[in-house]
């Protein structure tokens, strides 16, 4: 890997987590975890979201599709509020964990469905509201 793949993977990391999030992550780390973070940041961030095939958006749904079913709540409520910066309405990540279904299993998608996606929107109109911004908010889709 590489310093540039590495400072792709920041930047990129950075515009869809959060800068706030980023830099707490990686100051947190450890002689243990020091190594991880990199290889996270340059692998996953760098050489797999620096390509361009694929918008922010699509990665956006693609990852939510593959930790909601994997049943990963806390990857999935980060990936969540990513997706969100990236774009991705309601709508789209209820249609994207839906089409996924029947290949997965159907509590785990449900628990992505109304339980993090309702805690999601509450987080966020909770963030606008302490800056001041009112947002409208939805409650999760009823089944």
């Amino acid at each position: 890997m590489s310093d540039e793949l590495f400072e792709t993977g920041l930047r990129i990391r950075k515009e869809v987590l959060g800068e706030e999030y980023v830099e707490r992550s990686l100051a947190n780390a450890d002689d243990f975890s020091k190594d991880f973070q990199r290889l996270v940041t340059e692998y996953c961030w760098g050489a797999g979201w620096g390509r361009s095939a694929l918008s922010k958006r699509d990665r956006s749904l693609l990852n939510l599709v593959m930790i909601g079913s994997l049943n990963r709540m806390h990857e999935f409520r980060l990936h969540l509020r990513g997706a969100i910066t990236n774009g991705v309405t309601k709508a789209e990540i209820q249609d994207a964990l839906d089409d996924a279904r029947p290949g997965l299993s159907f509590d785990e998608v449900m628990v992505a469905l109304d339980a993090e996606i309702g805690a999601a929107e509450r987080e966020r109109a909770a963030d606008r509201s302490r800056a001041g911004r009112h947002v409208p908010s939805s409650a999760p889709r009823q089944r």
